[in-house]
Parts: structure tokens; sequence; C-alpha cells
């Protein structure tokens, strides 16, 4: 992240200095652009696939039936959210697009449009144009039937399902070594794209970035201080107390910018919060790779800064398919090296909003990617209590039944 800063702060100067010559710079970020277009679709398809196979069905049984709706009730909440705010503060309005770019306003798409997006009727389509929502739901469908092939008492079915996780595991694997490169290019992508821009129009696009950051971290402050205490309460967990015991892990993840990395202390903390290590051991290593409420109230702003740069005014239909599109590559990308650059070319794709805009929020990202790692690994932690919570009623509920049995039976 300090690369890719040091290239935002060069492409200012450029910018600066040289005016509309710096356009001479483009080519640089267009080669960015285009690897990020280019590693979206195997992304999602490989790393759906492998996290729905990190657990086993019977794993995925009442626990995770309580957590993962949450998770996706919160990272769907935080979409909403981040759009709603931005909508308020409007971050990319005075901007434009460059003069040289043919970027078109796409057409509003109906709610019904975006429901039957969903499933593809050819799956080579879906890949070719793009159409992220079809391919999350082909990943999903093909996760979960390589999980119960690997989980069948047939031993030829289980060799196949354990044959191919390993190969989608391998083609994963490829990706994030080739996303590794990518964000080494990076800096330069993110440098050509800021000179070309502040070259074009200015200051203007500073003052916009200011408020993109600035609804960015309202958005986290409300999910933080309102939403997640309104969910603690509602479970009847000592707010105060949850987050005094939970803060060397808040602090961990804001110093970091990593969930992954602060793993190991979110569990610590979680045990110090009261959580049961059965509960935590299970639900924090999948929140760290697939909740990211940070990343989706990114997700929202971002959406919201782009259309106002392009004039986009976003229908109902367009919300709820950058919500739905939003939760699913927040899941989906989580855990990614660069997964906040990755995340928002995949929704910026099936919005049909201009990539380019994606290389121009790198550049902040080093201050952003701070508090949404901090909402991330929180929210990691408070659906692992509220989980907690009702394990002890289900727990406190087995035993009275238990004791109604036995005092029957010696009557």
């Amino acid at each position: 992240m300090l690369k890719i800063s040091t290239g935002f702060l060069l492409g200012i100067c450029i910018g600066l200095i040289f005016g509309p010559s710096a356009e001479v710079l483009k080519p640089l970020g267009d080669i960015f652009l285009k690897l990020l277009k280019m590693s979206v679709v195997p992304l999602i398809l490989l790393t759906i696939i492998v996290s729905i196979n990190n657990s086993n069905p019977k794993e995925l049984g009442r626990i995770g039936g309580k957590i993962f709706p949450y998770y996706i009730i919160t990272t769907a909440l935080a979409v909403f959210m981040g759009i709603g705010i931005a909508k308020l503060i409007s971050p990319g309005v005075g901007l434009s697009m460059p003069k040289n770019s043919s970027i078109e306003v796409p057409e509003a798409p109906s709610l019904i449009d975006v429901l039957l997006q969903i499933i593809p009727s050819n799956i080579f389509e879906s890949f070719a144009n793009g159409n992220i929502l079809s391919i999350v739901f082909l990943s999903i469908i093909v996760g979960f039937a390589i999980n119960f092939m690997r989980h069948s008492n047939e031993k030829q079915t289980k060799e196949w399902g354990n044959l191919l996780l390993k190969f989608m595991e391998a083609g994963s694997e490829v990706v994030f070594r080739i996303l590794n490169g990518i964000l080494q290019y990076a800096p330069i992508g993110v440098l050509g794209i800021t000179a070309t821009t502040i070259g074009t129009q200015g200051l203007d696009t500073l003052s916009a970035l200011a408020k993109y950051v600035g609804a960015s971290y309202l958005g986290v402050g409300i999910q933080m201080v309102v939403v997640f205490p309104i969910i603690l309460l509602l479970f009847k967990v000592p707010v105060i107390k949850f987050f005094v015991n939970t803060r060397e892990a808040i602090v961990t993840a804001f110093v970091t910018s990593s969930s992954l990395a602060t793993l190991p202390v979110t569990i610590k903390s979680a045990l110090k919060a009261g959580i049961s290590d059965r509960v935590a051991n299970f639900t924090l290593p999948v929140g760290a790779t697939v909740n990211m409420n940070g990343s989706a109230i990114h997700f929202g702003v971002g959406v919201v800064f782009a259309a106002d740069i392009i004039g986009y005014d976003l229908s109902v239909g367009a919300i709820i398919a950058i919500i739905l599109t939003g939760t699913l590559a927040a899941i989906g990308t989580a855990g990614v090296p660069g997964a906040g650059l990755i995340g928002m070319s995949i929704v910026f794709t099936q919005a049909g909003l201009p990539i380019e805009i994606v290389g121009l929020t790198a550049g902040v990202n080093v201050i952003t990617d701070m508090v949404f790692t901090t909402c991330n690994v929180t929210g990691d932690i408070v659906g692992a209590a509220v989980v907690d919570k009702s394990e002890e009623k289900h727990t406190l509920s087995l035993v009275e039944d238990k004791d109604i049995a036995q005092t029957s039976i010696s009557k």
C-alpha cells in the first residue's frame, strides 16, 4: 500500500506540473485496468468454490446456519448504508471522465432483469460478458456439489470430489500468484491514472477524493457505533464490556489492515470476551475469509462515486443489483491480496460502471483500508458473540428438556 500511495502522490505531482500533457502516461493506467479485468472471472469462480469446501456438511449445520445469515444480512446492510451515505455526500459530483474516454452510461436494469441475470442460460456467455451474478451462482452450485462429493460414502465419488477440489485449489493459487504480480505493477498503473486525471481536471479530483474518504469513514463509524451495538443489545451482550475485551483485536486490525493477519489476536480477544472456543474457532476463521462489512461499505461508496462521475442515476433495480453483487464480492474476495481493488472491479463490472475509477481510488486505499479492516474484524467478533449467545440458549434448552425427561421417568 505504501508503494501504491507513492504512485498516487507522484501522479498528483506530475498531473499538476504537466497538466493535460500528462495524458501521455495514460497507457500505463490502461494496462493496469486490463490486468484487473482479466483476473475478475477466474478469481470469483475459484475462490468461492474453494471457500465453500473449507467446511464439511456437518460443520455447515446448526452453527453455520446461524453465522452465514448474519454475514449476508450485515454485509448487505453495509453496502446499502455505503450507498445511502455516498448519495447524501455526492463525492463524485464535479468530476468527469477524460475527454477521450468512450464510457457509456449503462441502462438501468429492472428488478426482474436483475433476478433473471442470476441464472445463466449459457455459462460461457456469462464468462465472456462478465456477468458476475451468474458466475457467482454457478460457483456456489459447483462448490456445494464438490463438497458433497468429497463427503460421499461412495469411494469413487469421494476421490473425484477430492481431485476436483485439488484442481480448484491449484487454480486458485495460480490466480493469487497472478494477482500478486498485478499488485506489484499497481503503483505504476495508479501513477498513470492519477496523473492523467489530475492533469485534465486539476484539484477538483482531490476534493472529490476527500469526500470519498469522508463518506467511507462516516459509514464505518455508523457501523461501529450504531449497528454493531444494536445487534449486541438485541442478543443481550454487554456492549461496553464487549468492546473493552476486544480492543486488542480492533487496534491490531487498524494497524495491520489485514483480517487474516489479525486472526490469532481476534480469536484471543473473542475468548477473553467470554465467547466459547468451539464457536470462536469455527466462526472467526470463516469470518476472516468471508465476512467483510467494511469492504461492503467501500463498495457502496465507490459505486456512487463512479455513478456521480459519469452522470448515472442509480435506479432501484440497479441498487438491488449492486447490493447483491457487493455482498457476494465482499464474501468472494475476502482474504485475497488487494481484495478492495478486485472487489471494486467486480462490482463495477456488474454495474456497467467505468473500471478506470477503481484505479483512481486506489491511491487513497491506504487511508481507508485501516478503518475497513477494523470494521471487518469487529463484525467477525460480533457475529461470534451473537452465535455463542444463541448456542447458550440452545444448550440451556437441551438441559431443561433432559431434566424434565428424567423427572418424568423417576415419577
